[in-house]
């Protein structure tokens, strides 16, 4: 028998009194690990809850299979090893065939338990740094032309012109979007307190709760006052309204999350049905119609709130796509 297929069957020793003695349920100080690690990620990294989640759900799948792979729950932290990291995402793509994208959030999450554990001294190293992501295809971003986005705005504006509570907000909605890149979340959070009309720029929070500021346009500023007059109404007059709340709805609530995507997919629909935009095309059209126009990528990657310059750069690549299209179409020998 080879040396990987005996380090399979025998499993890393659980620390603890009774480890070797063949317990049937997973050592205590396993769960309480990724539980510390868990409360670190929420409230000092204050990352968003459908992050937590996402490592709840990947770690734990990641503990069955470590279950499966050493035949028994009788395994530490301590001595998982690169091969077993590279066996958990061997097995995500042959036996669930998920994505590459898939397969690299997995092991995101499993590196930065390793890294959390190494620096509480629980691990000696981390064994999932030496472990390489899978190289994810780089996918175009869907986005709107300038002539498409105008027609969006247009339907949006001429729904405003009735003055009610739903036509003004949609179109500040819309407005905002374009003029600032914000993602769902950070425009679903946003409180009055956080956009500044006078100064004409908005309060962001992020993802990581990273702060940032964005320059408000005049169209934008235009669409949230006549948005105003009739919100400040309706959150006056109606009880359990939210008068913090940038967007509401007819009962003066903030709108949720999914509300605000109903409104956007209904103005897309009507210049794109079917094509797969949403709210994030908007983000992405901000972006695109920048780069375009010559702006500068770090000042984009600023204003999109991005970590890293390098995920700005997919717009610079949208940009050659169409220079690309556009040749194609029009030279003659092209």
């Amino acid at each position: 028998m080879t040396e990987r297929r005996r380090r399979k069957k025998e499993p890393p020793a659980a620390r603890g009194d009774d480890a070797g003695s063949g317990p049937t349920a997973a050592p205590p100080e396993r769960g309480e690990a990724v539980a510390a690690f868990l409360r670190y990620v929420e409230h000092e990294r204050q990352l968003s809850p459908r992050t937590v989640r996402a490592y709840t759900d990947d770690l734990a799948e990641f503990e069955r299979f470590l279950d499966g792979y050493y035949g028994t729950p009788d395994w530490s932290w301590a001595g998982i090893d690169r091969l077993a990291i590279r066996s958990f995402m061997g097995d995500c793509v042959a036996r669930r065939g998920l994505s590459k994208r898939s397969v690299a959030r997995k092991l995101s999450a499993v590196r930065s338990l390793f890294r959390f554990l190494h620096v509480e001294a629980v691990v000696e190293a981390n064994p999932a740094s030496a472990v390489r992501s899978p190289k994810r295809e780089r996918t175009l971003p869907g986005f709107l032309t300038p002539d498409q986005m105008e027609t969006v705005l247009a339907y949006a504006e001429a729904r405003a012109d009735s003055g009610t509570l739903l036509g003004l907000r949609d179109l500040a909605i819309v407005e905002l979007f374009y003029g600032t890149g914000m993602r769902l979340s950070e425009l679903h959070g946003l409180n009055l307190a956080d956009l500044d009309l006078v100064s004409e720029r908005v309060r962001v929070m992020g993802k990581g709760r990273k702060e940032r500021i964005v320059p408000l346009g005049r169209m934008a500023i235009a669409a949230l006052r006549r948005y105003y007059a009739v919100r400040d109404a309706r959150t006056q007059d109606t009880p359990g309204a939210d008068p913090r709340a940038v967007f509401v709805g007819q009962t003066g609530r903030r709108l949720s999350a999914r509300q605000i995507q109903n409104v956007i997919a209904g103005l897309l629909d009507g210049v794109a049905e079917d094509a797969g935009l949403s709210t994030h095309s908007l983000r992405h059209t901000f972006a695109t119609h920048l780069v375009d126009a010559g702006a500068d990528l770090v000042a984009v990657k600023e204003l999109l709130g991005h970590a890293s310059l390098s995920t700005t750069q997919i717009y610079t690549h949208t940009s050659r796509e169409r220079l690309k299209a556009v040749y194609r179409q029009a030279h003659p020998r092209a």
